[in-house]
């Protein structure tokens, strides 16, 4: 586990080096509310497996976390129905864009994996076939993980993406004309704008994310989901959590990763620490350009780049609460 003397060094770095190319990326602006976010905005914060955690420039600003709601989502469908759940989604990479929905006819309306549009969609229809109150229930999940219960859906956001989500309307019309989803095609697509919608800073996620790098365990040492069920979340986020940039952050970071677009890339170093950066400006394929280099940087200092598998042991005593 690298010591302070190594991280706090490296935060300076990414400070130095990371933070100032916002300038490169492009703000999301095809969910109008997001367009109007400062492009300028840099955090960080680290939770580790033995409780230290440590933080960097607006690492307490809440923003959208959007597509990185899909991890919490598909952790909670694992939770809710077991094994089962496995054989609903897809489990390959990703090979066109997040947003494609082309490739859905040859496909037979079966999404690739649960982090592009067309399976997160799935996977909250599943949810809300077996919940009354799907969204509230996913929200006290991620508030229990984070340990913070004041996280909530910023409706500005999802009013906004619901008003301009005719490719997802399009996806989840598809998608029911093949059965790969029950429910009514309105309703999913309220719940599901409401999930991407949801506000939490940095700190919040590094923190809620610890339960995939510490064998399934939350902040408090609670078990939240079984360990295989943390390293086959792992698995898929190494091969989809990115996109079809997966393979490149493969190579470059090294680490299973979720990221989203409204700037923020959660990841995770099984057994060692789960990390949040956010900066809002993107690149061609949806994720933060300067958090793409924070995480290089974080991966090359720290050398946490390989995956440990984990389930060795019981949980580990983590996390001591830190102040407000």
């Amino acid at each position: 586990m690298p010591g302070a003397d190594r991280i706090e060094p490296a935060l300076e770095r990414v400070m130095r080096e990371a933070a100032p190319l916002w300038k490169d990326g492009k703000v999301a602006d095809y969910i109008p509310q997001l367009g109007g976010v400062r492009a300028d905005q840099f955090g960080l914060a680290i939770c580790c497996a033995d409780g230290r955690r440590f933080e960097t420039g607006g690492s307490r600003t809440a923003f959208s976390i959007q597509s990185i709601s899909k991890l919490f989502a598909l952790a909670m469908l694992v939770r809710t129905v077991g094994e089962e759940a496995w054989q609903m989604i897809g489990r390959a990479g990703t090979h066109a864009g997040f947003n494609s929905l082309g490739w859905l006819e040859n496909e037979n309306g079966r999404p690739f994996n649960p982090f592009v549009n067309a399976g997160a969609l799935v996977v909250t229809d599943k949810l809300m076939q077996r919940m009354a109150q799907a969204l509230i229930g996913l929200l006290q999940f991620i508030r229990d993980a984070a340990g913070d219960q004041e996280i909530d859906v910023d409706f500005s956001v999802s009013d906004s993406e619901r008003a301009s989500c005719d490719r997802n309307a399009a996806i989840a019309h598809l998608l029911r004309n093949y059965g790969s989803i029950q429910g009514s095609v309105d309703a999913l697509l309220d719940t599901y704008c409401q999930q991407c919608a949801i506000a939490m800073s940095p700190f919040n996620l590094a923190t809620a994310g610890l339960i995939f790098a510490n064998d399934g365990c939350d902040f408090l040492g609670r078990r939240i989901l079984e360990s295989n069920t943390a390293n086959r979340i792992n698995a898929l986020l190494s091969v989809a959590g990115m996109y079809d940039a997966a393979g490149e952050f493969a190579f470059r970071v090294g680490l299973p990763a979720k990221s989203g677009v409204g700037g923020g890339i959660l990841a995770i170093a099984p057994g060692k620490m789960a990390i949040c950066v956010w900066s809002p400006p993107l690149d061609a394929q949806g994720n933060s350009v300067a958090g793409l280099r924070a995480l290089e940087i974080l991966s090359e200092e720290l050398g946490c780049r390989f995956f440990r598998p984990g389930g060795r042991g019981g949980p580990r005593r983590v996390w001591r609460r830190a102040a407000a």
